[in-house]
């Protein structure tokens, strides 16, 4: 009966499209707003931000304003837990939130290759520690500004040699530029000569990340700046607050958009039901039982979702890896990426709200009174 169910939709190809292009719409935005919560989820958990803490001026928060002295790391270097510490010197363009912020990290190359998870896609890492003025731009960046080997960016007080393209296994690593500690804290304008922004520590595998905290910050205490230190997921999700709230608000959205398939595909499968209430009950009379014609209902409103579902997850999954989207503030980004969970919970819910919207209608096929429906016009 499949070849049946097609001919039907074809029947009303207009209205079929309509109802298709807007189950489309809505979950491409239902995808696009579940990006965003993977990324924030991603940037705010994992390996990565339970087991390394950063070390920051305490009453501070846009990377601008924390200053903190450079031989800090000696210091937290000797507590017991410590593997490692990477002074860090970060410039953004712009603290408060933005689709489009430029963040740069400083430190000093031969850490950052040891302690990051990068693949550089284009350039080598010879060049990159070599040049003073030598910078490797993530992926998403790149898009963003179309940049390339070769190119010199400029923004701000800042200019650099674009010497290499990378990937990460951590995507928000990607709307990063790295560059070498020394080239940021003598940039003209910037003032940081012997000062950082904050310190990155890196942890053995048996330390307890709140025990080594608060031994940084009281061992710090005593010094000319006083710090505040927390693990690195949990400083980020304090960096971006406000825009967390925001995403939660955001989840709603998401919520809104299946309602809306719903609303949408339960609609048009009504009114089908309701132009054809005459022939479901020839239907009947020729022997299709009730049970059967609710599923031929359901396989119209489940094709319409599932069909527009997919196209609108696909476009969604195309328009961010095209894109490289990414939202920040105070020098943190989260990263708008496609999923393979991401297109697998389209796809089922796609699935799941098509056999919903075709309920009610699917009962009324299956209901039809004989006579009354044939005595119709």
């Amino acid at each position: 009966m499949i070849t049946y169910v097609l001919k039907t939709l074809w029947r009303h190809r207009t209205r079929t499209l309509l109802t298709v292009t807007g189950a489309a719409v809505a979950m491409f935005v239902f995808c696009f707003v579940g990006s965003v919560q993977e990324g924030l989820h991603r940037l705010t958990t994992g390996a990565d931000a339970d087991r390394s803490l950063i070390v920051f001026q305490e009453s501070r928060f846009c990377p601008t304003s924390s200053r903190l002295p450079e031989d800090y790391s000696r210091k937290i270097k000797e507590l017991p837990g410590v593997r490692e510490v990477m002074p860090i010197q970060v410039w953004t363009n712009n603290c408060r939130a933005s689709l489009d912020i430029v963040v740069f990290q400083g430190a000093d190359p031969e850490q950052i290759r040891r302690t990051r998870p990068l693949t550089l896609t284009d350039g080598d890492w010879q060049t990159f520690t070599s040049q003073r003025d030598a910078a490797i731009v993530g992926r998403n960046v790149a898009q963003r500004r179309g940049l390339k080997r070769g190119d010199q960016f400029s923004i701000g007080e800042i200019s650099v040699n674009v010497t290499g393209i990378f990937e990460s296994s951590v995507p928000s690593e990607e709307n990063l530029i790295y560059t070498s500690l020394a080239f940021l804290q003598y940039t003209r304008g910037l003032d940081a000569a012997g000062l950082v922004t904050q310190h990155e520590v890196l942890l053995t595998d048996d330390a307890d990340p709140d025990r080594v905290a608060s031994e940084i910050d009281a061992v710090l205490r005593s010094g000319p700046v006083a710090t505040r230190t927390r693990r690195k997921g949990a400083f980020q999700a304090s960096t971006l607050s406000d825009l967390v709230d925001l995403i939660g608000f955001a989840h709603w959205l998401g919520y809104a958009c299946v309602g809306l398939v719903l609303s949408l595909v339960a609609t048009t499968t009504v009114m089908s039901v309701q132009d054809r209430i005459k022939e479901y009950a020839v239907l009947q009379t020729i022997g299709v039982r009730p049970l059967r014609a609710m599923r031929l209902v359901l396989a119209e409103s489940t094709i319409l979702c599932v069909v527009g579902g997919i196209s609108g997850t696909l476009l969604a999954l195309a328009a961010l890896e095209i894109g490289g989207f990414a939202i920040g503030a105070e020098g943190a980004a989260i990263s708008f990426q496609p999923s393979i969970a991401l297109a697998i919970t389209g796809t089922l819910v796609s699935v799941v709200v098509g056999l919903a919207a075709g309920i009610a209608p699917a009962i009324q096929a299956a209901s039809v009174p004989i006579v009354n429906a044939l005595r119709q016009a």
